[in-house]
């Protein structure tokens, strides 16, 4: 499968499970999507659920907290103007929650499945501008650029006295400034690469070069499986939602 086929086939998976598709649109989308995990992923699709549901997991309490024991109702019953039920509140909850579950495990599926690619082999083949991939590449460099700044700022502020190496009340009641601190060195270190460090060594003209290969591949390999399937599965859910079953 060639990484164009796999984000067409994530983008179409996304948007029909943000379409807020019926109970029987959605079967359709997690027996979609477990099969591309089974076929084209295997094992390492725990890891793809695993990382979901850290993300999704912390938002999901907070989000039961504010709507299910404070709101207590529904934001379509609160518009409604009608009294609501914490189970209306409950659902709504898992609505969003289990959207964004999906789409979380979806992107992880897609970059699991291309671990034996670095970052830079991964973006050469996909079918963009260069110029579009040349800020693919810079935006992915940022990810480094925040884990620096992480660090410069955690260790400036443990040796001014203002954290501590462990967990302690201190961090908790500066935690904000060293929210501030990474902030400020993270655009200090951006600035100081384009403004000096990019320039000297030629850097968007040899990514440009980097970059640039050869025409990108449509249709090949199991792309050619996965794209059709994809589209039928969204042809069913249309059908589903336009002619509903009687309830």
């Amino acid at each position: 499968m060639t990484p164009n086929g796999a984000i067409a086939v994530a983008v179409m998976m996304i948007a029909l499970v943000l379409s807020s598709p019926g109970p029987r649109g959605l079967a359709v989308l997690l027996v979609l999507a477990a099969g591309f995990a089974i076929v084209e992923v295997r094992g390492a699709s725990w890891i793809a659920l695993r990382r979901a549901a850290v993300v999704v997991l912390p938002l999901a309490a907070f989000m039961a907290l504010v709507w299910v024991g404070i709101v207590g109702r529904a934001p379509s019953e609160i518009a409604a103007d009608v009294p609501g039920t914490r189970e209306a509140a409950l659902l709504h909850v898992a609505a969003i929650c289990g959207r964004l579950f999906f789409i979380v495990a979806v992107t992880q599926l897609v970059v699991l499945r291309f671990t034996h690619l670095t970052p830079l082999q991964f973006i050469r083949a996909l079918a963009l501008p260069a110029a579009a991939k040349r800020l693919l590449v810079l935006t992915l460099s940022l990810i480094e650029t925040l884990r620096h700044a992480i660090d410069r700022a955690h260790i400036a502020l443990i040796a001014a006295g203002t954290l501590t190496r462990r967990f302690s009340s201190r961090n908790v009641i500066h935690s904000w400034r060293l929210v501030q601190t990474v902030w400020l060195s993270a655009v200090t270190i951006a600035l100081g690469r384009m403004r000096d460090k990019w320039p000297v060594e030629n850097t968007l003209n040899l990514l440009d070069r980097a970059v640039e290969g050869r025409n990108p591949q449509f249709f090949a390999g199991d792309d050619r499986i996965w794209l059709p399937v994809t589209v039928g599965a969204a042809v069913v859910i249309l059908i589903a939602d336009l002619f509903p079953g009687p309830s």
